[in-house]
């Protein structure tokens, strides 16, 4: 979450026809065989990607620099010159992005992409590898074409907003809007894959890493520990909200995808995984939220840059984005972001209003606007009634003026009646002081060497973690309960 400052709706409309042929994100499965490429990349397909490349970097937080970019772009180019798409390495456009959620995908033109937290899950090079090759193993089968074709019977829309004005216009019910897929903080909708396409992908990149020298087993291990994220997500929410995380919200989980991708590569396979290396070329990376993009903390949410600090009702949790902040639970959903601010608080909760109506035959017309002020800060708040086809829903806009040209607001919906749900959120909205905002680190991943009498527990405690640090420590490298650690063996931790 940067400015925040143009609104979701704008962005996500668009943004929908370039995702709508994207991998996003890494996928599903099905009983398919892996096919050849006989493309290579057109004239067309590299404008295409050209056009699309600078508006995802803003969609996904920008790319990451540095000595660790640099490894997984290597990495990329290695693997993707493997799919017959292009002769030379720099026919590739690898990209890590700066965003806190396991996401990879890739478009066409060369264009390839995997964000840092889905590169700090992996345990080696032939996991990173298996991942960007399944990506472009979309490419290479054309099947964004496909997707394009659905897409033009499917709306994609892409924003909490729109997804309320789905709602408000009876399309899906309140409790089913924790299904919607939530892909990135900033909250695109994308289309799935079919599970033929998700395991022609799974086949490409297999035979990818077989051709590049990598052990093609990784590609079920990196698989079990997408699940196995998922299965901690899915703890770490509380159930609460019926959320599927991030990286699996547009694919089947790919737990069921583990023993095929282990058949197709065959169990006594071998190459090369290049553990040290991998571990060597992503220590130090940022780990969760970027400070620049605001800190998620449980039920908080802190922004250093832009000063201020909110919290979340108990029940719900917060997912963060380049854009935006949702704000999910079982009794009502809702949406932090900002948008263009001339000045007149009122107006700009017209606006908020008037953008759940764009593009829909119902208006959701803002009724009479409150004035008031949050510890200090400026607001308006405003609260219309609808009727849907799973009953009566409340809809509430409250916004904030933390300058003459900057405004920030939330967007909520529940059940009839229970909006003020939402109180003590809207209360909680503070300004923050700059102690407070130089107190606020990234995470990093720090890889540690194990030593004489260090345990899963002991290094686990070493976690930046006030809940669940053995589990996530688990999960980040891999391991079960069970596994023993040896002096000398390399791990990773999340530290400040």
């Amino acid at each position: 979450m940067k400015a925040k400052r143009n609104t979701i709706m704008r962005r996500s409309l668009a943004l929908a026809g370039i995702l709508a042929g994207t991998t996003l994100p890494f996928a599903a499965t099905g009983p398919a065989d892996a096919q050849a490429a006989v493309q290579t990349i057109s004239a067309a397909d590299k404008a295409q990607g050209a056009k699309a490349h600078p508006q995802l970097l803003a969609e996904f937080g920008g790319a990451v620099s540095g000595r660790q970019a640099d490894y997984v772009v290597g990495v990329g180019r290695n693997i993707a010159v493997q799919s017959g798409l292009g002769n030379a390495r720099s026919d590739f456009t690898v990209t890590l992005l700066n965003s806190p959620v396991n996401n990879a995908f890739a478009i066409p033109g060369g264009y390839v992409y995997t964000t840092r937290q889905l590169v700090a899950l992996m345990n080696n090079e032939a996991e990173l590898a298996a991942v960007l090759g399944h990506e472009v193993g979309h490419v290479a089968a054309r099947h964004a074409d496909k997707r394009q074709k659905q897409a033009t019977r499917n709306s994609v829309i892409g924003v909490l907003g729109a997804v309320l004005s789905g709602v408000l216009l009876g399309d899906s019910q309140l409790g089913q809007l924790g299904q919607q897929v939530f892909t990135q903080g900033s909250q695109l909708l994308t289309l799935r894959y079919s599970r033929s396409q998700e395991t022609q992908a799974d086949n490409l990149g297999i035979t990818y890493l077989q051709r590049a020298g990598y052990d093609p087993r990784a590609m079920s291990t990196v698989l079990q520990s997408l699940a196995n994220q998922n299965a901690l997500e899915a703890r770490l929410m509380g159930g609460t909200a019926n959320r599927v995380p991030e990286w699996a919200s547009t694919h089947p989980d790919p737990a069921s995808r583990v023993r095929a991708a282990l058949g197709k590569a065959g169990s006594n396979a071998r190459g090369n995984v290049n553990r040290d290396v991998f571990l060597s070329g992503v220590d130090g990376l940022m780990y969760g939220d970027d400070p620049r993009q605001g800190i998620v903390e449980g039920r908080n949410f802190t922004h250093p840059d832009l000063r201020f600090a909110f919290q979340a009702p108990n029940g719900f949790f917060l997912v963060n984005g380049t854009q935006s902040v949702t704000i999910s639970g079982q009794s009502g959903k809702g949406e932090f972001t900002g948008a263009a601010y001339s000045g007149d608080l009122e107006q700009y909760v017209r606006n908020a209003f008037a953008a759940l109506s764009q593009g829909n035959q119902q208006t959701v017309a803002a009724p009479s606007i409150s004035r008031t002020t949050v510890n200090g800060i400026p607001a308006a708040y405003a609260a219309a009634r609808a009727q849907t086809s799973g009953g009566q829903v409340d809809v509430v806009v409250f916004a904030y003026e933390f300058a003459k040209d900057q405004a920030f607001h939330f967007l909520t919906i529940t059940a009839a009646g229970q909006a003020s749900t939402f109180n003590p959120m809207f209360s909680s909205m503070r300004r923050l002081n700059a102690g407070e905002a130089a107190n606020v680190q990234p995470r990093r991943l720090q890889v540690v060497a194990v030593k004489a009498g260090d345990t899963i527990q002991s290094l686990a405690a070493r976690m930046a973690y006030t809940d669940m640090a053995l589990e996530r420590f688990l999960v980040l490298n891999g391991l079960a309960a069970n596994s023993t650690l040896q002096a000398g063996q390399k791990v990773k931790i999340v530290t400040y």
